[in-house]
């Protein structure tokens, strides 16, 4: 019922919303005498305020459409060339890329839709030949098609892996540095010929036990039923998905608000100062924050559960109790994928120490095959976005890949 309660109050709001963007636009229009005073430019900052309030926002476009190196302007295409029924695996295709190393960065399934990373991406073009999961909104993935939970998961991260095939570097940014770890230990269990040459893992929670934070408490607290009571919901009309079971993507939004919800609020008012100011600059690089923060999408309530109850509840891949289809996963059977973790020191998500665990879990690799990187003034938005991913930590990665590409 949350999710059609959900829908009903979208409906309910449209007629306001439509008399809203009616009076902004008579409020700020170049013709009306009234929109070049106080209050005329009040009206209409409130009206554009409560209009993106209510705003549904849908997956962002990637737009990137070139990159430079060495000097040079270097045209994009962006192509889907291998399709799930829950992710894409989306290429940035240049021309005479054969000789870069091949990078496939794994996004976050985690609320937000994969351009969440285009930063992220945007670092790595100028020297990689870059992949990325475009992992699909489950409400939009027909109910016909199945479940989808964690050992699914797992699957799709192997299976690109070996369509990408060998000297395949691949990059887990956050929450899916679990399954890829697990992935990459099942794939070494099996000499697959395929084993990515190495493996970075950004911000994930390998082991919550270490230095927890709130997000790890909230979910040790409360029985895998009351998330199943609370937070999971059926698709409602006339989406595809219609009946599939999720995590909607609101109410993982509310979870992210109000984890710094004075932070947002000031963000918010400091926009409305900015329309009535007419400071044109810093009002679009707000919409253009939030814009990205507000689309979100709904996860499959499988994949969601599981990763709870596995991750952040029975902490079993640290343990050594986490199986895929009955198997033992064992990262210490990895030999040939290199190791880098990367974390920030001031992450109030993924508590520092918990993806450096992984180094210990890969007990069978050389030292020289391992990398341990802690970023002293970011948190967990800045370990794959802003100015210091860009200038200190994404050049350490670069580096790290480069010296495995050598051999």
């Amino acid at each position: 019922m949350l999710y059609h309660t959900y829908e009903l109050t979208h409906a309910a709001l449209s007629p306001l919303k439509a008399l809203s963007s009616a009076a902004q636009y008579t409020c700020s229009s170049i013709y009306n005498p009234f929109a070049y005073t106080p209050l005329g430019k009040s009206v209409a900052a409130a009206c554009e305020m409560f209009n993106r309030t209510t705003n549904r926002y849908g997956k962002p476009e990637w737009g990137l459409s070139q990159t430079t190196h060495d000097g040079k302007v270097i045209p994009l295409t962006e192509e889907t060339i291998y399709c799930t029924p829950f992710c894409d695996l989306l290429h940035f295709r240049r021309d005479a890329s054969a000789d870069l190393p091949k990078v496939l960065i794994v996004a976050p399934l985690s609320g937000h839709y994969p351009t969440l990373l285009r930063g992220t991406v945007e670092a790595m073009l100028p020297e990689h030949d870059v992949y990325i999961t475009d992992w699909r909104d489950a409400r939009m993935v027909p109910l016909s098609l199945g479940p989808w939970g964690l050992d699914d998961c797992i699957d799709t991260i192997s299976n690109l892996i070996r369509f990408l095939g060998e000297d395949t570097h691949v990059i887990a940014v956050c929450q899916p540095a679990v399954p890829v770890l697990a992935a990459v230990a099942l794939m070494a269990e099996d000499n697959d010929p395929c084993q990515p040459r190495s493996m970075t893992l950004m911000g994930g929670p390998i082991d919550t036990r270490v230095n927890p934070t709130s997000v790890n408490r909230h979910a040790e607290t409360k029985d895998i039923s009351w998330f199943k009571s609370n937070v999971i919901s059926r698709v409602p009309f006339p989406h595809p998905g219609l009946m599939r079971p999720v995590y909607p993507g609101f109410l993982q939004l509310t979870g992210f608000m109000s984890m710094n919800l004075n932070r947002h609020m000031k963000a918010h008012l400091g926009l409305f100062n900015d329309l009535v100011r007419g400071d044109g600059d810093s009002a679009d690089q707000h919409k253009e924050f939030y814009d990205e923060y507000l689309s979100v999408m709904d996860l499959p309530a499988e994949f969601f559960l599981e990763t709870v109850k596995t991750v952040f509840q029975d902490h079993a891949l640290p343990k050594g109790e986490m199986t895929y289809g009955g198997r033992l996963v064992k990262p210490a059977t990895i030999t040939r994928t290199a190791l880098m973790t990367v974390e920030g020191a001031r992450d109030d998500i993924c508590g520092l120490g918990q993806t450096a665990a992984a180094h210990d879990l890969c007990s069978a690799l050389p030292k020289k095959q391992k990398r341990q990187y802690v970023n002293q003034n970011v948190g967990h938005y800045g370990v794959f976005n802003g100015h210091r991913w860009r200038t200190e930590i994404q050049p350490e990665i670069a580096r790290f890949i480069a010296r495995q590409q050598a051999g």
